[in-house]
């Protein structure tokens, strides 16, 4: 009986959960579906296009969005039993709130790893895909940056010509071995620039221990500095911003190909964020259903039906804002960046943890 019961719970609950997340995808593709033909007004392409590559992108969206989700469908179905008196049935056949509670939220928090491990990885491979397709048909190409199995390449448009700028690889706030080539307007090579390392802290890069190699009367003369400085229009905090769309990266990529993705110029510090920006997910899950249940659960009347709406509205603002909050906190320094990650799920976890104290007394 009690495995019937499980299953019973549990299929409801799940239905309620994939119902939101199809009202959320619909309203995510309408929403999105105006940004992306806004994009393409000008280009030649048919509408499939944009339809597409919404329909690729609105998935990484909803991932980042199932706390909440997670929290709403969870409330919906437990206002739903407890106004049907399938709750009080759950009790008389021994399922007591504690158990409901541990029912949902051990649920959520298995549901977690599941997205983690299975889907994390597609939708990242759908999101590298709209992002490359996208930048095939940005209009403004002026300025290219690029990782690759060779290092970081630098394209940059100058007021009387191009110029491309190579590095093998990156350490803290400096590019080594870097190589400058520099281009008139008709792409003819008039200067080569070689130094062992660059700091590009500021958009002046110093660079050190300088070889030239400049055009003159056909030939290249060879000029040695140990400094030398150029103005470029990146430093180190833009390049690493053009890399930091965590949501490309997948789960199973930064466990087991982390010091590949470090050996192609990823930053160490961009890494760990990612890594536990995605590990707080089960967690957040977690705790997102144990607070619905504790806000539905220590009653059962229903006339509050409408508290609970207003409530719950008004949770997921704060427990919104607290995360922001905290991650704005680990930006701007005031706390370790690891650790504002994981303020809010300690914050939710000692409130939870009050709570259930209160509803295994109902």
């Amino acid at each position: 009986m009690s495995k019937v019961i499980l299953n019973y719970i549990l299929k409801n609950f799940f239905k309620y959960f994939f119902i939101l997340i199809l009202i959320i995808y619909a309203f995510g593709v309408i929403l999105n579906l105006f940004e992306e033909i806004e994009f393409f007004k000008k280009i030649d392409v048919s509408i499939f296009l944009p339809l597409m590559l919404t329909s690729i992108f609105v998935p990484s969206m909803i991932i980042n969005l199932l706390p909440f989700i997670i929290f709403i469908s969870s409330m919906l179905y437990l206002i739903k039993i407890r106004n049907n008196k399938d709750l009080l049935t759950l009790k008389i056949n021994g399922f007591s709130n504690i158990k409901i509670f541990f029912i949902f939220a051990l649920t959520s928090f298995f549901l977690g790893w599941i997205i983690l491990m299975i889907f994390n990885p597609v939708t990242s491979s759908m999101l590298q895909f709209y992002e490359k397709t996208k930048s095939q048909y940005a209009r403004d190409i002026d300025h290219l940056v690029s990782f690759n199995k060779n290092g970081l390449w630098i394209k940059e448009n100058l007021e009387n010509g191009n110029r491309i700028i190579t590095a093998k690889k990156s350490e803290g706030k400096n590019l080594l071995d870097v190589k400058i080539f520099l281009f008139d307007d008709n792409f003819l090579l008039n200067k080569k620039i070689f130094s062992k390392q660059a700091d590009i802290k500021d958009y002046d890069w110093t660079l050190t221990d300088v070889t030239i190699f400049e055009l003159n009367n056909s030939v290249f003369l060879k000029k040695n500095f140990d400094f030398y400085q150029i103005n470029s229009n990146y430093n180190h905090q833009k390049i690493i911003n053009l890399f930091n769309n965590s949501n490309t990266l997948s789960f199973i990529d930064l466990v087991f190909n982390y010091d590949s993705l470090v050996s192609k110029g990823y930053n160490k510090t961009f890494l760990n964020e990612s890594l536990h920006l995605m590990l707080v997910l089960p967690f957040f899950l977690f705790l997102m259903t144990a607070i619905a249940s504790i806000l539905t659960m220590h009653t059962l009347k229903r006339s509050e039906n409408l508290k609970f709406i207003v409530v719950g509205l008004a949770t997921c603002v704060l427990v919104y804002y607290l995360k922001d909050l905290s991650l704005a906190l680990g930006k701007t320094g005031r706390i370790p960046m690891i650790l504002s990650i994981w303020t809010p799920i300690i914050a939710l976890g000692l409130f939870t943890f009050v709570g259930i104290l209160q509803i295994n007394e109902k």
